[in-house]
């Protein structure tokens, strides 16, 4: 019996752990207030999940879930933006505020995801996939 193996070359491994450390660094600037700092690793931290995201185009299932990676790290990056500059009180209709915009990242992450669980996969149950 033979199985498929999905590996991960060992420079693209690199990149992605390299890539959490700069979201650590983007996330721990965020935590102690570092404006510069935590600006400055929105950059590499988005550049290397859109490259890790384009590598892995040919599996629908790492393309989608590298999909969701990349808007959750610009809604992520957008509310340490309004909290850095502080604009993420103001009112920008009702009691929702300037913060609450980073909502429409997150949410095309779930329906990229849902699209994935709920509509592509249950189509195409014998596609070599890495899930």
């Amino acid at each position: 019996m033979s199985k498929e193996v999905y590996a991960i070359p060992l420079r693209y491994r690199k990149m992605e752990n390299l890539h959490i450390v700069f979201w650590l660094f983007k996330d721990i600037s965020w935590c102690m207030i570092w404006r510069p700092l935590g600006i400055a690793m929105i950059f590499p931290t988005l550049i290397i999940a859109i490259i890790i995201t384009l590598r892995t185009r040919q599996y629908m299932s790492e393309v989608c879930h590298n999909i969701a990676i990349v808007v959750w790290i610009t809604a992520n990056s957008y509310w340490m933006i309004s909290e850095f500059l502080h604009f993420d009180t103001d009112v920008l209709w009702g009691e929702y505020t300037y913060k609450h915009l980073s909502i429409v990242p997150f949410v095309m992450g779930i329906l990229v995801l849902g699209y994935y669980y709920l509509w592509w996969r249950p189509w195409h149950k014998d596609a070599v996939e890495t899930m």
